[in-house]
């Protein structure tokens, strides 16, 4: 994967403002691997990955993910509580700071790039703290050849000191941590943080700006597979609603799991060059693929071992987002390259904890406009401090806190490529069935399987809408049957068993709905805002 002994393992990094370090430049997983544990940094798990602690933090933190306000970004960006500005000079001030706190200090470079497909490919240097961070991008990023090192020139460059604390009264910052991206230096500066999900956002944050901006493709914030017969599925949806595992299928080939391009000539590519999946209640029965690639080489965060190095992947006495990082090719069925063609699939990926969704529907392009707008999933009781019941959580197009413009923008893309590409929209609830969290139970995981392949092999009668049941609170066509489906499974009201109190809560969960939208209502067209539930509660 161009990692090997005859690679020059220096780099000078005073162009950077990077003074006197000594740099470890393209090191091999395994030699990272090592130091991390030869400095105590982390520890070898039985399955041979390495398991690290991230911290103080063990996510992202949204509050603190900045974009330089400049000629560049002022009047483009969506300026707001998702994308909050930061002044050019503040920025050169705190970056001379960070440099400084890095010149002198061991330092591990890594060169590698962004999107699979040659015609979008970003050129990224990454300069780290933390051998195990370097490590994570090796794993996340894909990998150049020997031959592409040779003549290598970044365009960004991320960055990232983990141990460096900002004064936020000094430095404009609102903490000690930040994750700030300045376009117009193309540099990605991460601090205060050792959580290595803000690496791997910060360029796909950049490439959500990039892509629609510079080269009219849409970025999305999805995971993607394709089939024997060359027909790629598109997943969408937040953080636990299973997009991960939906598009890891023995039966298909993965393309990626998260950040993906879609471009005019109707391929879809992968930005990176592996897996960053949660681990909390992993199986090798549910994901025996995810499962079975936590290997040497592999990282996992945040985790609990027994005295045997075995994982504990229930404990979430650390956190409830429980890790692991992999190079694609840890997953056996993958696609080299990572690039599809012939989008035929969308599924949107719901996660609904008040258990009124249908389990799948399919979508008219307006509810498919509405729906990407809205990315709703919920989160459920006892998550939170006070939360006794469901709390309805929004994300614009799937992905609100990396979107750097108006969803509305995302959105019109994503209508206008499916119209062309002829697409269907699937929305897909994973969450509860027969009554909200605390009453009814998790979506069986074959039965969501069940679902997906009986859509990815025409079995629910895409044309025939007799076949289909009008949803009377959302408007959306629930199927009357599925193979592989207990009937009474795609109705949830009948699997309620109280109608009454079901419509209660669709038609609060109705109201959440139109409140979110509220904000979006100015930028979107009449047929988008038809595209939601049309029925108030009282």
């Amino acid at each position: 994967m161009g990692n090997n002994s005859e690679v020059t393992k220096t780099i000078a990094l005073e162009k950077y403002g990077i003074k006197k370090a000594h740099v470890n430049y393209q090191l091999t997983p395994e030699e990272l691997h090592d130091i991390t544990v030869s400095k105590g940094l982390g520890v070898e798990a039985a399955s041979g990955a390495l398991a690290v602690d991230t911290g103080e933090f063990t996510g992202r933190s949204p509050k603190d993910r900045f974009i330089v306000k400049d000629d560049v970004t002022k009047d483009k960006i969506w300026w707001g509580d998702v994308n909050i500005p930061f002044e050019p000079h503040a920025f050169d001030k705190l970056y001379n700071k960070v440099v400084d706190y890095l010149s002198e200090k061991e330092l591990f470079v890594r060169d590698c790039y962004a999107c699979a497909d040659e015609n979008y490919k970003l050129k990224i240097r990454v300069i780290n703290e933390y051998p195990w961070s370097n490590q994570f991008a090796y794993n996340m990023f894909l990998r150049p050849t020997e031959a592409e090192l040779e003549d290598f020139n970044p365009e960004w460059t991320i960055v990232n000191a983990p141990g460096f604390m900002a004064v936020a009264e000094e430095d404009g910052t609102r903490q000690h941590n930040f994750a700030i991206l300045n376009f117009t230096k193309k540099i990605a500066l991460i601090g205060g943080t050792g959580y290595t999900g803000e690496i791997k956002k910060g360029i796909f944050s950049a490439l959500n700006f990039i892509l629609p901006v510079f080269k009219n493709t849409m970025p999305m914030h999805c995971s993607a597979n394709v089939g024997k017969d060359g027909d790629t599925a598109i997943f969408f949806g937040l953080s636990g609603t299973g997009k991960t595992t939906l598009s890891t299928d023995p039966n298909r080939s993965l393309i990626g799991d998260d950040e993906h391009g879609w471009t005019n000539e109707n391929t879809v590519f992968n930005f990176e060059g592996g897996c960053y999946a949660k681990v909390i209640n992993l199986s090798r029965d549910n994901e025996p693929e995810i499962f079975d690639a936590i290997k040497k080489g592999a990282i996992l965060e945040n985790v609990i071992l027994n005295d045997k190095g075995d994982v504990d992947f229930a404990d979430t006495s650390i956190t409830q987002n429980t890790r692991v990082s992999y190079p694609i090719h840890h997953i056996e069925n993958i696609q080299v390259p990572s690039i599809g063609k012939n989008p035929k699939n969308i599924f949107f990926l719901t996660a609904d904890a008040f258990g009124v969704i249908p389990p799948i529907s399919k979508l008219t392009p307006s509810q498919a406009a509405y729906h990407f707008i809205s990315g709703y999933t919920a989160k459920v009781a006892g998550t939170e401090a006070g939360v006794k019941e469901p709390v309805p959580s929004f994300s614009a197009c799937f992905g609100a806190p990396f979107m750097p413009l108006h969803p509305a923008k995302y959105a019109e893309m994503l209508s206008d490529k499916m119209i062309k590409a002829g697409v269907n929209v699937w929305l897909v609830n994973t969450g509860w069935t027969g009554g909200p969290y605390g009453v009814g139970t998790r979506m069986k995981l074959k039965y969501t399987r069940a679902m997906i392949n009986a859509v990815l092999n025409g079995d629910l009668g895409l044309y025939n809408y007799d076949d289909y049941h009008i949803h009377s609170v959302f408007g959306v066509a629930q199927p009357r049957s599925c193979p592989g489906v207990p009937t009474s499974v795609l109705s949830p009201r009948s699997t309620w068993n109280d109608d009454e109190a079901y419509y209660t809560t669709a038609f609060k969960l109705t109201n959440a709905f139109r409140e979110n939208f509220k904000k979006f209502e100015a930028h979107c067209t009449e047929e988008i805002r038809r595209g939601g539930p049309q029925r108030y509660a009282f």
